[in-house]
């Protein structure tokens, strides 16, 4: 046992001690605990403002040891009130951008721990919860799937106006806002507070904590009661209070729901059961239960899968023909063709697709989006993410030509990304276009694509010399960079472009594509000197520019 772990074991230890004596004394401090990811400031504020005989404080973060939270619910620390400070602007974890820490935590950790109620100490008895991040508490829903709910419903027989009112109710039931998962987590809880959209960073919100604790002579931490004077402290930001679901709630059973796939007192064989029962249901439910459904079939690794029981209740759901069929149904129905295609994978995933199914949806979904003239960078992500495919599929090819036809960027994206040859040389060409709109979307191609053909690379190398735009050389140059190139051809040409570009905006563009090519191919001393010749003068300092120069003299 390192140091550090036996002097914190000793701190949980001594702390639960300290509160049995207070309370044979008859006056129990109460328990803050503190899961500091990010700034200590919030926490050091109320340390430095509540009293010690009445309060006492417990880092639940073990700097270097990964399974920290686990740990803490082991030690069983009766916690009344919880602090957790970290950046959360995506939503799915609290995480630090300190140099000096990597530690982080995931939402889905804490789910599981609640829904296991395998931390009774950190989450039962809690009154209040301070949640120091961005968007903690923001109400808006992380899936709005009301139009393909509708149609589903329409589809199933339901009235319009029923339909409308029956998608409505089910959205706001799996809505899934980081609310919802808060109030979720620390269920019963009395006050949660947090914020609803931008947080003030640590060195911001401790003052405002220090104002707050001068305001309140009577702390009213730990209370269960909303604090008025706190909510006055931050007036000014974005801070929110919400209680815990409570039992009485329409989204307890939406959490009773989401916690069969967490609870780890549940074996594998349930749990896939349990998937399989969601999956009969209403296909507008199912739906909204997409992200539960993909990240606990996404969990069961290989091995587990062939374990008896488990591998029973998968084969039940690859022969329930009737349900497949309903879910195929909807998945194509989707009207975002990333759901659509998320849809699939999980079908895949299940038994219901083979790997060529799955690629033959793909290409119905793209052909689907051309048709209604909905194909952009989503779409052109989805069609490159299997990998390169050889182009020989006859459904790609008839698509590819009528794409062509349109003359538009992202339907020929699209088609390379299936394999298409000519798709792909009007991506290229699209490169060096004086349209921004095509240069991003070939941009977006080349992300995963990058160009292989020296004949591609020259081409593009000499279609960037003609453009006449800035703002469109800059941006292909920058795709160009990419590539690291090490055709002598092509790094010429682009050479050549230094002495005439107007702007240092397109040298510096340039000079970052030859910085990270095999600019040994160019001469290094002729090329330093052309550089120092007739670089434009830096607005701003040092840049690229100069560092390329020293780079070629150091050579």
């Amino acid at each position: 046992m390192s140091m550090m772990s036996f002097s914190r074991k000793l701190a949980l230890v001594g702390a639960c001690v300290a509160a049995a004596v207070s309370f044979a004394a008859g006056a129990a401090p109460r328990t803050v605990c503190t899961i500091t990811v990010n700034s200590p400031d919030e926490r050091e504020s109320f340390r430095r403002h509540l009293p010690p005989g009445d309060y006492q404080f417990v880092e639940l973060v073990e700097r270097g040891r990964p399974d920290w939270l686990a740990s803490a619910c082991q030690q069983r620390v009766q916690c009344d009130a919880l602090i957790i400070s970290g950046h959360f602007d995506g939503g799915d974890e609290f995480y630090t951008d300190r140099n000096d820490a990597s530690e982080y935590l995931a939402v889905e950790e804490m789910e599981r721990a609640s829904c296991s109620e395998s931390c009774p100490g950190v989450f039962s008895q809690l009154k209040e919860v301070y949640l120091f991040g961005c968007n903690t508490l923001k109400p808006e829903a992380r899936q709005n799937a009301t139009e393909d709910i509708v149609r589903g419903l329409l589809r199933a027989g339901h009235a319009p106006a029923d339909a409308l009112k029956t998608a409505g109710l089910l959205g706001d039931l799996h809505a899934g806002s980081n609310r919802d998962r808060m109030r979720y987590i620390f269920k019963d809880v009395p006050v949660i507070y947090g914020f609803s959209s931008l947080a003030p960073l640590g060195r911001t919100a401790g003052p405002l904590l220090d104002r707050y604790f001068q305001s309140a002579p009577l702390p009213e931490v730990g209370s269960g009661q909303v604090s008025g004077k706190l909510m006055n402290a931050f007036s000014r930001t974005a801070l929110t209070a919400t209680p815990g679901l409570t039992d009485a709630e329409p989204q307890a059973a939406v959490r009773r729901d989401a916690c069969q796939f967490l609870d780890t007192r549940r074996t594998d064989a349930q749990k896939v059961a349990f998937m399989h029962d969601v999956l009969q249901r209403d296909v507008a439910e199912v739906r909204l239960f997409l992200g539960h459904l993909e990240r606990f079939a996404g969990s069961i690794k290989p091995a587990q899968r062939l374990s008896g029981k488990t591998a029973a209740a998968f084969e039940a759901i690859a022969a329930d023909h009737a349900a497949r069929g309903r879910y195929l149904e909807a998945a194509r129905d989707a009207e975002d063709s990333t759901v659509r295609m998320r849809m699939m994978a999980l079908a895949r995933n299940i038994g219901w697709l083979t790997p060529a199914q799955e690629q033959a949806e793909l290409v119905r979904t793209i052909s689907d989006q051309i048709a209604r003239d909905r194909v952009g960078r989503d779409e052109v992500n989805l069609a490159c993410a299997g990998g390169p495919p050889d182009g020989k599929d006859p459904a790609v090819q008839a698509m590819a030509a009528g794409a062509l036809k349109s003359g538009k960027i992202a339907p020929a994206a699209a088609m390379a990304c299936l394999g298409s040859i000519e798709a792909h040389a009007r991506v290229v060409r699209a490169l060096t276009s004086a349209d921004a709109g095509d240069i991003a979307m070939a941009q977006a191609y080349l992300r995963h694509r990058p160009l292989a053909d020296v004949q591609d690379l020259r081409t593009v190398a000499t279609g960037i010399a003609r453009m006449p735009a800035a703002d469109a050389q800059v941006a292909a140059l920058e795709t160009l960079s990419r590539q690291r190139l090490t055709d002598p051809d092509s790094l010429r040409e682009i050479a050549r472009l230094f002495p005439l570009a107007k702007s240092v905006q397109v040298q510096r563009a340039i000079a970052n594509v030859l910085i990270r090519s095999d600019y040994r191919v160019l001469g290094q001393a002729d090329l330093a000197r052309s550089l120092k010749q007739y670089r434009l003068k830096s607005p701003d300092g040092s840049d690229v520019i100069d560092a390329l120069i020293r780079v070629l003299q150091a050579s």
